[in-house]
């Protein structure tokens, strides 16, 4: 099993979400976070004056999958999420040891 962790732009989470269901994905956790990568922040103007916003709002996705699906669900995030720009975010993928699911006691694939 493993964990696909997708910082994405806010604006994006209804088609990632739409692609990853159509997909047959079910199942995800959505935070709020800030950060920044390479862009370093934005230049912002407000009543004439400018300010640099060094950590920008994004959205952390995250979903435990089987391991055959991790490239199916790779491919749909970056088809939803991609603008072009700089900013659109990262994806990490990580291996998942155990899932317990606390109601049933249930672990691993049954409890995905």
């Amino acid at each position: 099993m493993k964990k696909v962790e997708a910082i994405i732009r806010p604006f994006k989470l209804d088609e990632v979400k739409i692609a990853l269901v159509n997909a047959g994905i079910v199942g995800m956790t959505v935070s709020e976070v800030r950060g920044f990568g390479r862009q370093k922040g934005q230049t912002e103007r407000y009543r004439g004056s400018e300010y640099t916003v060094e950590f920008l709002q994004k959205l952390k996705v995250e979903i435990v999958v089987e391991d055959s699906q991790v490239d199916l669900v790779v491919e749909k995030v970056i088809a939803a999420a991609r603008t072009g720009e700089i900013g659109d975010g990262k994806i990490f993928v990580s291996p998942i040891d155990q899932i317990v699911r606390i109601r049933t006691n249930e672990t691993n694939h049954e409890a995905i």
